[in-house]
C-alpha cells in the first residue's frame, strides 16, 4: 500500500484524508441514524396512550423528550400546553414545528459534507492526473521524444495520472452512494415525525375539547 501511495506522488495526500473523513462521517451517520434513536416504532401510540384523558406531567415528558428524536417532537407539544393550557391550535403547531426544524438539522448534520467529498475527490483525482501529466511532458527532450528523456520520471508522471485518476474515483463512489443512502433515511425520518406530529396535534386539539 505505502509503495501504490509512494508511485501516486504527492497529489494523492488530499485524497486520502478525504477518505478518512468520508469513512469517519459514514461511521457516525450510521450510528447516530438508527431507528431506535430517531423514531421508535411505538412510540407514538405510547405517547397517545398516557395523554388519552389528560396531559401528561412533566416528568413523564422529559422522558419523552429523551428518548429520541420524535420523542423529542412530541414532548414539545405537551410542553406547550404545560405553558399555556388554552394556546391556540396555530401556537401548538407552530412549537411542535420549531422542535421539528431543530430535529431536522441535526438529523442532516455532516451530510452537506459527505457530498461535497463525493463531489470534490474526482476532481482531486483529475488535479493529480494533471500533475502526472505535467511530470510526463517535463521527461520530453527538446525534440519531444519522450523515450529519449528520463525514463524514470515518465514512468513516475505516468503513476502519479493512473493511481490519482482511480483514486479520485474510489473515493468519490462510497461516498456518493452513502450519502443518498442517508438522504433517503432522513427523507424518510422527517417525513414520520411530521404525520407523527400531525396526528398528536390533533389529539391534543380534540383532548381539550
Amino acid at each position: 500500500m505505502f509503495l501504490i501511495i509512494q508511485a501516486a506522488g504527492w497529489p494523492i495526500w488530499p485524497l486520502i484524508a478525504s477518505s478518512i473523513l468520508a469513512m469517519a462521517l459514514i461511521i457516525e451517520r450510521f450510528m447516530s441514524l438508527k431507528t431506535a434513536k430517531i423514531a421508535p416504532p411505538k412510540l407514538l401510540d405510547e405517547a397517545l396512550s398516557v395523554s388519552r384523558t389528560t396531559v401528561p406531567s412533566a416528568e413523564v415528558v422529559s422522558q419523552l423528550e429523551q428518548n429520541s428524536a420524535l420523542g423529542e417532537v412530541l414532548a414539545s407539544g405537551f410542553r406547550a400546553l404545560h405553558a399555556d393550557p388554552l394556546c391556540s391550535e396555530t401556537d401548538l403547531r407552530a412549537t411542535m414545528e420549531g422542535s421539528g426544524r431543530v430535529v431536522a438539522h441535526r438529523l442532516e448534520r455532516y451530510l452537506n459534507t459527505l457530498g461535497s467529498i463525493a463531489s470534490a475527490a474526482p476532481l482531486m483525482g483529475l488535479f493529480g492526473t494533471v500533475v502526472g501529466m505535467i511530470e510526463i511532458f517535463g521527461s520530453q527532450t527538446p525534440s519531444g521524444v519522450a523515450t529519449g528523456g528520463n525514463p524514470a520520471q515518465l514512468a513516475h508522471g505516468i503513476s502519479v495520472a493512473l493511481y490519482n485518476t482511480a483514486f479520485g474515483l474510489i473515493v468519490a463512489i462510497p461516498s456518493l452512494i452513502f450519502w443518498r443512502y442517508f438522504r433517503g433515511r432522513v427523507d424518510e425520518y422527517l417525513l414520520t415525525l411530521e404525520l407523527s406530529a400531525e396526528r398528536l396535534a390533533r389529539h391534543l386539539i380534540a383532548l381539550r375539547k
